[in-house]
């Protein structure tokens, strides 16, 4: 019994072991599909010469790839099977191999002819999903993707790229090489499986170490050995291995593993419950205004509804950008007089005249009191000697006496007595007239006399100075400045304006002297006059008695008034009033209105700009800038198309065959500069391919032949960046040169022109002549002043300058700023990037600024500048240096005791805190004037955190701020200066260092764009 069991256990092992042995040594099959996924968008096309080089190389990798997979058995247990397929694509796609075998495939390869338009990879990808998942596929089949591109990526008009890779990794293996040096990482990222270090690594095409391009194997080898190894973990199970053994003793606890790689992703999840309410997100800004739509057919009368309940209050909408200052329009017809307005404030005070004319001789006035005694005065010189005196009486006769010996002779006597006075003597001889006597005192005021008559007016007194500007208007809709449209009827009388400022006082011309008044009475008789020459002694007479002094006898009569003086001569010349010419220079210095015009005669341009996908949305972007730029300085723009004067303007975008769009030069539509400018930003980037001579051929068949004026000069300006399509007829680079009249410039941009075979296309576009081929490194030169001026010469060399016919005329410039209303607030980046020496240079440059500007006088001022600056650093450091302020030594004092952060940078806190501390505090008033534009000036390269950046931009549009962006250097984050400038990129001044802000050329258009 016992030997019985033996065998048959021995039998069983037996045909254990044998079944064993059959099941490990089957072949395992392992069908794997390769799908490759080539760009050849414009991109790759273009980016070596000569044109569709780098594709060539790329199907040169994907042959050597294809021939590398052969089937193989892996440790004799797996056996590998390849099949493969792909697709090119750029705007749409094309299969150039189904899922086939080796010699299908490598056939569809060699086909390859590149698109050389835009690329959509989202798009792309969708369609490699679709051709590797149809619906009856084998699901025991792995499938790989090897996607080739650069990431750069010019729309998603299928979904965004990430989305529909991560779709597809649900049952492909992405892995993906770039096509080139130039490439978006993070777009290749986005797209490969994970991990990214098995999927993505440093894979890439050709290898350009060796000064020349060779395909890299060794990103061919090291795909296809991840590929087998990914192909025999999936494929291989080991059943026969699976037997349950009994149970070992405890092994010794191993050493910690390394760190495994990352696993695959896992099952999508189950949808989670519900998360709770958010907070309610901020107001949404408005969108852009659609297009009106077409006026449809007039319906039928319906019948009368009935009336709706009232709806919710909507909510209220976000305050607009505040729009630029537009020109100042021409001066309209002369209106009707207005009413008499109220009397203007007294003037100030004029300064002294020159004397008058020396007036008629008054009456004399009035006797004055009698003065006080006055000092006694020092003895006076001795008299003179006076007379002999008069001889006395005789006496009696005495006896003779005996004559004597004659005596001695004796002393003289002395004077006898006065003898008696003697009767009055005849009158003497009349003697001569004495002299005036001294003035006398005034007398009293005479009666009052008759009123004289009314003298004629004076002559009117010179025209005063206009009064300062009313308030200013509402908010108008942002908008380019207009031209001066033409000339209207006569509006309405407006509303009474706000009193104007004081006159100025200036005395007007004398009056005519009026009527003689009527004589006034007698004044009172004047001093005694001086005594006259004495007269020849009268006879001696008897010695009388001394009589009795006599009373005061009545004074005389007044003489008749003497004859009238002649007139004094003309007195010294006055001050001259405001003359017409003062007046119109005086308006002309203030408001601009009087400009003068530049005019270059009957010209037609045509403007040729790259739209093809190498050249970006933000270069161009910067193309239409130009334009813009351009034709504002070349005068006068032809309000009618059909006009035989001025200037018309046409402009042709192209890219591949087939796309090219035009603004005419005949457009009716195009009736003013303003029209033009909104076509020109309407237009839209075609992100193609590059057609340039076919381009040339479309624009003269299509906007010159046809619409061209006879006295008209036509000049084209021709914007490329880089090689044409060479499937393009090159012989059509020279389409404009066989016509007369016809002048060429053409603008190259980038580092490829300096190739001789690439200016030698630009020759040729310009018709080999010389100084019209003018190249560039940067796209953002062409917006700069330099290069603008330089265009201007070439289609305008001759212009003319024509004023407004005033009633006088000064030199024919235009005033450098209108003084208009405007606070600005500079927000200096303080963070590590910019450095001490920059930092001191950025100082410089606001200080320039405060000096050049015309500042407010006062803080109630309502025209010209005030300046305030603030400094930030990280999102809890800001420093307002100094407020709004119109003192000079105030802004001057701040900015020499700033300081430099040397802290982080965080942009969107600066913002809130400007707008909360400089110009709508919390709690009171507004600093910031009403009636002024709100400037705010950011000093930034844009790399700042983008922490409250969008909340910062929002309080920046509630308090209607006006952006203006200084980047400097070309480390910059453009999206972040898109989104500061509220997206407009000509708001956004660029310089290549600090030490160039205060350069002319970049300072003064700063002023112009500020002012």
């Amino acid at each position: 019994m016992l030997g019985l069991e033996v065998i048959a256990l021995c039998l069983l092992l037996g045909t254990l072991t044998h079944g064993e042995k059959k099941e490990c040594s089957e072949m395992k099959e392992c069908p794997v599909e390769v799908y490759f996924t080539i760009d050849t968008s414009e991109t790759i096309a273009m980016h070596e010469p000569p044109p569709g080089a780098l594709v060539e190389s790329i199907k040169e990798f994907v042959v050597t790839f294809a021939q590398r997979l052969e089937d193989a058995e892996i440790n004799g247990v797996v056996r590998i099977n390849w099949k493969m397929g792909g697709l090119h694509f750029s705007q749409n796609y094309k299969v150039f191999s189904p899922i086939a075998d080796k010699n299908t495939f490598i056939n569809g390869v060699r086909s390859i002819d590149y698109l050389g338009k835009g690329t959509y990879i989202d798009c792309a990808l969708g369609n490699m999903t679709q051709r590797m998942m149809p619906q009856s596929s084998n699901p025991n089949i792995l499938r790989f993707a090897v996607v080739i591109t650069d990431g750069h990526v010019t729309g998603e008009p299928c979904s965004e790229v990430k989305a529909v890779a991560q779709k597809a990794h649900e049952h492909i293996k992405i892995f993906v090489i770039a096509a080139s040096k130039n490439v978006e990482e993070n777009m290749l990222t986005d797209i490969a499986s994970a991990p990214a270090s098995v999927y993505r690594r440093d894979y890439k095409v050709v290898d350009l170490s060796q000064g020349r391009a060779t395909i890299h194997t060794k990103t061919i080898d090291h795909i296809i050995k991840t590929m087998k190894h990914l192909a025999y973990v999936e494929c291989f199970e080991a059943t026969c291995l699976q037997t349950k053994g009994s149970d070992g003793p405890n092994g010794t606890p191993g050493q910690k593993g390394a760190k495994g790689d990352n696993g695959n992703p896992g099952l999508k999840g189950a949808i989670g419950r519900p998360g709770d309410p958010g907070i309610e997100g901020p107001i949404g800004q408005p969108g852009p205004k659609g297009e009106p739509g077409l006026l449809g057919d007039k319906g039928e009368l319906g019948t009368q509804g009935k009336k709706g309940g009232a709806g919710l209050a909507g909510r209220n909408g976000t305050n607009g950008q505040k729009g630029k200052f537009g020109r100042i329009g021409a001066p309209g017809c002369k209106g009707d007089p207005g009413d008499r307005g109220p009397d203007g404030h007294y003037g100030d005070v004029g300064e002294r005249g020159f004397p008058g004319t020396n007036g008629d001789k008054g009456d004399p006035g009035r006797p004055g009191l009698s003065g006080p005694p006055g000092a006694k005065g020092n003895d006076g010189p001795p008299g003179e000697k006076g007379s002999i005196g008069s001889p006395g009486e005789p006496g009696e006769k005495g006896p003779l006496g005996i004559p004597g010996d004659p005596g001695d002779k004796g002393e003289i006597g002395r004077r006898g007595d006065n003898g008696k006075k003697g009767a009055q003597g005849p009158d003497g001889i009349k003697g001569n007239k004495g002299e005036m006597g001294p003035e006398g005192l005034r007398g009293p005021p005479g009666a009052l006399g008759s009123k004289g008559t009314k003298g004629d007016n004076g002559l009117p007194g010179p025209r005063g100075p206009p009064g300062t500007s009313g308030e200013a208007g509402k908010k108008g809709a942002g908008g380019d400045p207009g031209d001066a449209g033409p000339r209207g009827e006569p509006g309405p009388n407006g509303l009474k304006g706000d009193r104007g400022r004081p006159g100025f006082s200036y005395p007007g011309s004398r009056g005519t002297q009026g009527d003689k008044g009527d004589p006034g009475r007698s004044g009172p008789r004047g001093s005694t006059g001086s005594c006259g020459q004495s007269g020849p002694p009268g006879n001696k007479g008897a010695l009388g008695e001394d009589g009795v002094p006599g009373s005061a006898g009545e004074p005389g009569r007044r003489g008749a008034r003497g004859e009238r003086g002649q007139d004094g001569g003309p007195g010294p010349e006055g001050d001259p009033g405001l003359t017409e010419c003062d007046v119109m220079n005086y308006i002309r210095e203030t408001c601009g209105c009087c400009d003068c015009e530049k005019r270059c005669g009957a010209l037609d341009i045509v403007f040729v700009i790259d739209s093809s996908e190498s050249v970006g949305l933000t270069n161009f972007t910067l193309e239409k800038n130009f334009v813009i730029n351009t034709i504002n300085r070349l005068g006068s723009f032809a309000n009618d198309p059909k006009s035989e004067i001025g200037t018309r303007v046409g402009v042709v975008q192209y890219s591949h065959s087939g796309t090219f769009q035009a603004i005419q030069l005949d457009d009716p539509k195009i009736d003013s500069l303003s029209a033009f400018k909104n076509a020109v930003k309407r237009l839209e980037w075609i992100a193609g391919g590059t057609w340039t001579p076919s381009a040339l051929k479309y624009a003269y068949d299509n906007l010159i032949r046809d619409s061209r004026r006879a006295k008209a000069n036509v000049s084209v300006v021709v914007i490329t960046d880089g090689r044409f399509d060479p499937r393009d007829d090159d012989s059509l680079l020279t389409s404009l040169c066989s016509h007369p009249g016809v002048d060429v410039s053409a603008i190259g941009i980038g580092d490829m022109f300096d190739q001789i075979e690439e200016n030698e296309s630009l020759k040729s576009i310009a018709c080999q002549k010389d100084g019209r081929v003018l190249g560039m490194k940067r796209f953002a030169d062409l917006v700069a002043d330099e290069f603008i001026g330089k265009i201007e010469n070439v289609l305008c060399p001759d212009p003319v300058i024509v004023c407004p016919d005033l009633p006088c005329k000064s030199e024919p410039a235009v005033a450098s700023c209108v003084q208009r209303p405007v606070d600005v607030v500079f927000l200096l980046d303080g963070s590590e990037r910019m450095g001490l020496d920059d930092h001191r240079r950025a100082k410089e440059f606001i200080e320039n600024v405060a000096r050049h500007l015309t500042l407010a006088n006062g803080q109630s001022d309502e025209r010209n500048a005030r300046l305030a600056l603030l400094q930030y650093g990280s999102p809890t450091e800001q420093r307002v240096e100094f407020g709004l302020t119109h003192n000079l030594t105030v802004i001057t004092n701040s900015l020499a005791g700033v300081t430099y952060m040397d802290s982080s940078s965080a942009l969107g806190s600066a913002i809130i805190y400007a707008v909360d501390n400089l110009v709508t505090p919390q709690r009171g008033a507004r600093l910031a004037r009403r009636n002024a534009e709100l400037a705010f000036v950011f000093v930034t390269d844009g790399v700042t955190s983008v922490e409250q950046l969008e909340e910062g931009v929002s309080a920046m549009r509630r308090a209607e701020g006006v952006p203006t962006v200084i980047a400097v250097g070309t480390d910059t984050d453009e999206d972040v200066l898109r989104k500061v400038s509220l997206g407009d990129m000509s708001a956004v001044f660029r310089g290549a260092d600090y030490a160039g802000l205060n350069k002319p050329s970049f300072f003064d258009r700063f002023i112009r764009w500020i002012c």
